[in-house]
C-alpha cells in the first residue's frame, strides 16, 4: 500500500484517540484544488487560550497483539493491517506541514509485535522530524502499554506531551475490556515513570490519559475517583473521556452505545474537580454512581 493509502487507513483509525475535549469548528484550509492528503486526520484541536492548532492525528500502525474487545484493530479483528516506516512517516508529516495543513502531531499506535519495537519506530520517526527536518512544533506521543523505561524516556526527550491510556478505572474493569494488559504493571507503572520525568523538567506540556466510557460496566463515580487519584498522585495534566461506540466485527459489537452526553458530563465534572477544586462529595450521583444526564454537574 502506498503512503496515501496508509494515511487514509491509519488516520481514520485514530478516530477514538482523544487529544482535546472536543474539536473546534474551524475549517481546515483546503488550498486550491483537491489535496489527497486531507481528511479527518487533520484535526483542529482547541487550545486552552481559545485558539486552535491543526494536528495530524494518526496511528503509526494498526497491527496489534492485544485483544481489547471494543477496538477495531485488536488481534481478534480481520481488518487490513498496515504500518508506516519512520522515514515514510516523517516525509508525510513534513509534506502536510510545509503545505500549511498541520502545525503539530498527535501520534498513537497499536502494538505490533511488542511495545518496545513499535515505540522504537515511533520515536525514530519523531527524531527524524526534530533532528533532520528541524521541526520544532508540538508533538504528542503515545506511550504503549508495557514499554520499557528507556523508551519512555526517549519519548519524553522528543515530545512536548506524552500519554498512556488507562482505558478503565481499575484492574477489574480493565479485565472486562482486555485479557492482555495488566493495569498496575503495563499502565500505572509507566505513568509513574512519566510523572517522575515530568518533575525533572521533561514534557513542557505534561502528560495525559484516556478512559473508554461505558465499555466495561464502570460507574462515573469509579472513574472520577481514579481521576482524582491521578491528579493528586501522578501530577497528571488532563484526562480525556471517549464514549464507547460498538464497532462491527469486534467482541463488543452487540453492546449498547454509551450516550455522548455521558462523556460530556464527565468532562464537566473533571473541570469542576481539576480547575475549581471541587470535591467528589460535592457532586451529585444517582443510586448507580453515575452523573445525572439531564442536568449539569
Amino acid at each position: 500500500m502506498d503512503t496515501v493509502g496508509k494515511l487514509r487507513v491509519l488516520g481514520a483509525g485514530a478516530e477514538f484517540d482523544k487529544c482535546a475535549s472536543s474539536p473546534t469548528l474551524r475549517k481546515v484550509r483546503r488550498g486550491s484544488g483537491s489535496c489527497p492528503l486531507l481528511g479527518p486526520w487533520v484535526y483542529p484541536a482547541a487550545l486552552p487560550d481559545g485558539g486552535c492548532m491543526n494536528l495530524l492525528k494518526i496511528l503509526y500502525t494498526n497491527r496489534c497483539v492485544h485483544d481489547c474487545g471494543y477496538c477495531a484493530f485488536s488481534r481478534l479483528s480481520s481488518r487490513r493491517r498496515v504500518k508506516f516506516t519512520p522515514e515514510e512517516f516523517a516525509r508525510l508529516f513534513m509534506e502536510l506541514y510545509h503545505g500549511g495543513y498541520v502545525e503539530g502531531l498527535f501520534l498513537s499506535s497499536s502494538v505490533c509485535g511488542d511495545s518496545d519495537s513499535t515505540m522504537e519506530e515511533m520515536v525514530e520517526a519523531v527524531r527524524i522530524l526534530r533532528e533532520r527536518y528541524g521541526f520544532r512544533g508540538y508533538v504528542h506521543l503515545k506511550v504503549l502499554p508495557g514499554a520499557s523505561y528507556s523508551m519512555v524516556r526517549e519519548a519524553a526527550k522528543l515530545a512536548d506531551r506524552i500519554s498512556v491510556n488507562l482505558e478503565a478505572p481499575s484492574k477489574a474493569r480493565l479485565q472486562e475490556l482486555s485479557s492482555t494488559k495488566d493495569f498496575g504493571v503495563d499502565l500505572v507503572r509507566r505513568m509513574r515513570w512519566i510523572s517522575w520525568l515530568k518533575r525533572r523538567g521533561f514534557l513542557p506540556s505534561g502528560h495525559t490519559t484516556q478512559f473508554v466510557i461505558g465499555g466495561g460496566g464502570e460507574s462515573d463515580l469509579e472513574v472520577l475517583r481514579r481521576v482524582c487519584w491521578l491528579y493528586d498522585k501522578m501530577n497528571l495534566n488532563r484526562v480525556y473521556y471517549s464514549a464507547f461506540t460498538p464497532i462491527r466485527g469486534t467482541p463488543f459489537e452487540e453492546k449498547p452505545k454509551a450516550p455522548k452526553v455521558r462523556e460530556h458530563r464527565l468532562f464537566q465534572a473533571d473541570w469542576l474537580v481539576r480547575v475549581y477544586g471541587f470535591k467528589l462529595e460535592e457532586l451529585v450521583f444517582d443510586e448507580e454512581g453515575n452523573l445525572p444526564l439531564r442536568v449539569d454537574p
